[in-house]
């Protein structure tokens, strides 16, 4: 997060400066305005790829990995608990833990499946 704070700190420095300074040369001229739209596709552009399309990755991948889950798969939630799935629900899974212990947990809080 700190790299594209920087990174959009760098991009308003190279930009901004001949703009103030193109605007008071051109004084009402449309060349100011056409600078300015392509500044805004550029940080367009930045943004969406530093922060929204990883970010609908993780979820498209996230999403494959709970529709896929079955019975005897063992697997991890958010808050680090293992355990092995003894049946699903809609929006929920049973997991079995080590000592025959069941608990419900969201599907979505299912972090990572563990392969052998």
């Amino acid at each position: 997060m700190s790299r594209v704070v920087a990174l959009i700190g760098l991009m308003l420095a190279l930009f901004s400066g001949p703009v103030v300074a193109q605007e008071a040369a051109t004084e009402g001229t449309g060349s100011s305005l056409i600078s300015m739209v392509v500044i805004l596709v550029v940080f367009v552009g930045v943004f969406y790829f530093l922060l929204i399309r990883p970010q609908r990755k993780r979820a498209a991948k996230h999403e494959d990995l709970v529709s896929n889950l079955k019975r005897g798969d063992k697997v991890i939630t958010a808050g680090g608990i293992h355990g092995e799935i003894d049946s699903i629900g809609d929006t929920s899974a049973v997991l079995t833990l080590e000592e025959g212990v069941k608990i419900r947990v969201a599907k979505s809080s299912i972090a990572n499946k563990i392969t052998k």
